[in-house]
């Protein structure tokens, strides 16, 4: 409940106005996430780092689809691998759950984190195989199984992307549509189940003692850009695509509140199997309540479990995780082969070479992550890959489009595309308010960041410094590319800063002395 009011808030004055802008942006310049950048050269770094991150995000994002279509594969049976201890995976200490009790946990231990149930060791020792690694410095060689949903995952994804729109604008229409009747199905079923009215007021109730957490609002943020896409140069490659004409503000407006209603509707299907869950193991619903992969592959598989019908449960389930991954995993994927292929004609021209190189360079890397000690690298790229450094990247666009490029500029490109101007909200929010909550929001995640941990390993201080390089490695490409093209340009200093700032449609003003900012 804590979380909802951040998250409403940073929709409002951050995220529907940059969704709006990026959709504009990719409509009006018909370009990329780099090449869209000849509106203002010198910020076309900011593309070239929206692309880093995407691609980062693919090297990991495509295996937690790789867990979930082999969950999927292994609910193919009459009953469940993770209903029972009798399995070569488990530990001796595995508890039955219809055999715990809250004297079982002792030391405050929350059932969440409760490690030793089928459920907990499926995911962790007979799919991980965490058990068989001593941390990050001991990965191990990857998991044959995992390699091959791995491999099938890829192999969708090539094929859904390698005739651009037209293939995967048709795959879009079965993952796109088919999570939200899974997802009322299971809403349906869930909010039928003993304790799901307690899970479900744990949910509406509003804890305003979180709101003093720096880290609530951090991961309000960060789940906003996540959830629509914001900032990782998707909204601009999918727009670049539309009819010149299109009403995207209509369509920003529509996608993104849709999308967040969705992401709250949601919350009603997760916390009725919390409540569930707390009701059957009789303990309170914030001992159960987790987030990630623990919710996902640990938590709501065993409340699966135990519902009559569970096989059919579970195979719905987890058809819907594989195409809401495959879903999310196109757009970024869409984003670095659209963004580098508009910047680099040869690349457009063998577009399907290009598109297997990006699929099978995704495969080659995500391979560490299916090693032993995968989720150490999985975890250490989740937190670092796309967490301030999105965050920054944001914060530069929106800085590059309103102040350099200019808010009254862009309007006029909304004009000429929809026949009228963004109104005043929009315009403050794009020139004030979004720059100054993102600027806010990435100075606190770098003050309140704290050492990386799995559980109960604290990653070493290497790893730590591993992460922040791969943050740094997105970012440096902004300042990189302003050196680097004000090096590049000839005259004098302030025709350089001119030619630097100046839509490259119009250079041939800076040489007649003609800028809008200043005179040469």
């Amino acid at each position: 409940g804590a979380f909802l009011i951040p998250y409403i808030l940073f929709l409002i004055i951050a995220g529907m106005p940059l969704f709006y802008m990026e959709l504009a942006l990719g409509q009006y310049n018909r370009e990329g996430a780099a090449t869209v950048w000849k509106i203002c050269p010198v910020f076309k770094g900011v593309g070239y780092a929206v692309i880093l991150i995407a691609l980062y995000v693919g090297f990991y994002y495509n295996v937690i689809i790789a867990w979930s279509l082999y969950y999927l594969f292994s609910s193919f049976t009459f009953e469940l691998p993770w209903t029972h201890c009798d399995n070569s995976w488990n530990s001796p200490n595995c508890t039955d759950p219809k055999l715990f009790n809250a004297s079982v946990l002792g030391n405050g231990t929350k059932y969440s984190k409760y490690k030793l149930t089928p459920a907990a060791e499926f995911y962790e020792r007979g799919v991980l195989h965490l058990h068989e690694s001593r941390g990050i410095h001991d990965l191990g060689l990857p998991r044959w199984q995992l390699s091959l949903c791995l491999l099938v995952v890829v192999i969708i994804l090539f094929f859904s992307l390698w005739k651009g729109v037209k293939t995967s604008g048709k795959v879009v229409w079965i993952t796109a549509t088919l999570p939200y009747v899974v997802l009322f199905v299971l809403l349906i079923h869930g909010i039928t189940l003993p304790g799901a009215y307690n899970g479900i007021n744990a949910y509406l109730h509003i804890d305003f003692r979180r709101l003093k957490e720096a880290t609530v609002w951090i991961d309000a943020a960060t789940q906003i850009f996540y959830s629509l896409g914001a900032g990782f140069g998707v909204l601009i490659a999918f727009a670049s695509y539309n009819k010149f004409d299109n009403n995207c503000y209509r369509d920003a407006l529509l996608t993104s509140t849709i999308n967040c209603v969705t992401s709250f509707i949601s919350g009603f299907a997760i916390f009725s199997i919390l409540g569930y869950m707390a009701h059957e193991h009789k303990v309170k619903i914030e001992d159960v309540a987790t987030e990630g992969a623990g919710l996902v592959f640990i938590l709501y598989p065993e409340a699966i479990s135990t519902l009559s019908g569970s096989t059919f449960w579970a195979v719905v389930f987890f058809i819907m995780l594989l195409t809401l991954g495959i879903d999310s995993s196109m757009g970024g994927m869409e984003a670095v082969i659209t963004g580098l292929a508009d910047d680099f004609q040869i690349l457009k021209q063998h577009r399907k070479l290009f598109t297997f190189g990006v699929s099978f360079g995704t495969f080659l890397l995500a391979l560490f992550c299916i090693t032993n000690g995968g989720i150490y690298v999985l975890t250490l790229l989740d937190t670092f890959a796309a967490g301030t450094s999105i965050l920054f990247a944001v914060l530069m666009e929106a800085i590059g489009v309103s102040w350099f490029y200019g808010v009254d500029r862009f309007s006029e490109d909304i004009q000429q595309m929809m026949g009228f101007k963004p109104g005043l909200y929009w315009r403050l929010c794009w020139k004030f308010v979004s720059p100054a909550f993102l600027l806010f929001v990435v100075i606190v995640s770098i003050i309140n960041f704290k050492p990386l941990t799995y559980d109960d390993y604290t990653f070493p201080l290497w790893a730590n410094r591993i992460g922040w390089g791969i943050a740094l490695s997105s970012m440096i490409l902004v300042p990189a590319y302003i050196i680097y093209k004000f090096m590049n340009v000839r005259g004098t200093f302030k025709e350089r800063l001119a030619y630097c700032i100046t839509p490259e449609n119009e250079h041939q003003l800076v040489a007649q002395g003609n800028v809008r900012q200043f005179k040469v």
